[in-house]
């Protein structure tokens, strides 16, 4: 039997989550063979928390079609770029739809770092109050928030001091966190989740840099992502030392296997000379530079 991968609380929701999470965007342009095989890798891995968006695709859907028979088995996250009540309202209820469900377990307001959107989500007309509005009617039962760039750090601890969310996700690796600034603020995000029970979701583990001009037109990812299997490895057991965190999988189906396979090995985790040089050997680059604007995956 496949060894099982770690299961840790999601915060203080009361759901033991595997710490790798099922990035469910690798369905954005999936057929149904290849949902198939992907469910059939989470299930070998003990992965039992799907994270999907409105926004991936035809992702929603793929998953839609898991849950007639296996909805019982994962908790399931989806999110919303909408930052208006009545449109993030909507785009709730079609979640529901797509997703086949009569509750969600984590609804997310997607990417919210820029002032402007913050300003209206957290308005008296505004995103947030129509999920709270869902979650008491028992549509969802948690609410989260996520986030790019390198102010996502410091503004996901201010939105946390205006309400109570119970996820957070950030990007985490370690190029990223040799910027003081980022490592400083993040730091101070990962305490504070702690001291408040908030769970900590992380993206980019396996990040390389992004693409350059001769990428390839079939990318599967907005970036370049690591390919060996071995500097998989060594990134996501760097990340999952971290105590508490989560890794969400890359938005490639072809990438997964190793990604659970380095989270599911007892490996330690590699100290910072064994990093700097791998990342020297692949020409690692930030993927968000501060002051230049970062994709809304």
């Amino acid at each position: 039997m496949p060894a099982m991968i770690e299961r840790i609380p999601f915060g203080s929701t009361g759901h033991d989550s595997s710490r790798v999470i099922f990035g469910a965007a690798a369905l954005w342009r999936a057929d149904a063979d290849e949902a198939a095989r992907a469910l059939a890798l989470l299930d070998d891995a003990g992965i039992n928390h799907i994270d999907v968006a409105s926004s991936y695709g035809d992702a929603e859907l793929r998953v839609g079609e898991w849950m007639a028979t296996e909805r019982d088995r994962f908790f399931l996250a989806t999110k919303t770029k909408e930052r208006g009540y009545a449109k993030a309202r909507e785009e709730l209820n079609r979640s529901l739809e797509r997703l086949r469900v009569d509750r969600i377990d984590l609804i997310q307001m997607h990417n919210l770092v820029g002032e402007d959107d913050w300003q209206t989500a957290f308005g008296d007309d505004g995103a947030l109050r129509a999920l709270r509005e869902a979650r008491d009617q028992g549509l969802v039962r948690f609410i989260g928030v996520t986030g790019h760039g390198t102010r996502v750090a410091a503004m996901h601890a201010r939105s946390l001091e205006h309400f109570a969310f119970d996820s957070v996700l950030v990007p985490y690796n370690f190029s990223l966190m040799r910027d003081p600034v980022y490592a400083d603020q993040f730091e101070a995000l990962h305490a504070l989740c702690r001291e408040r029970g908030v769970a900590m979701q992380t993206i980019k583990s396996i990040a390389r840099r992004r693409w350059t001009a001769d990428a390839p037109e079939d990318r599967q990812t907005w970036y370049e992502p690591m390919t060996d299997r071995d500097d998989i490895a060594r990134s996501v057991a760097w990340v999952l030392e971290r105590d508490g965190v989560f890794l969400n999988s890359a938005s490639d189906l072809g990438l997964l296997p190793a990604i659970v396979a380095a989270a599911a090995a007892d490996r330690a985790a590699p100290d910072t000379s064994a990093m700097e040089a791998a990342e020297a050997r692949l020409g690692v680059e930030p993927l968000f530079v501060r002051g230049y604007g970062a994709p809304a995956a």
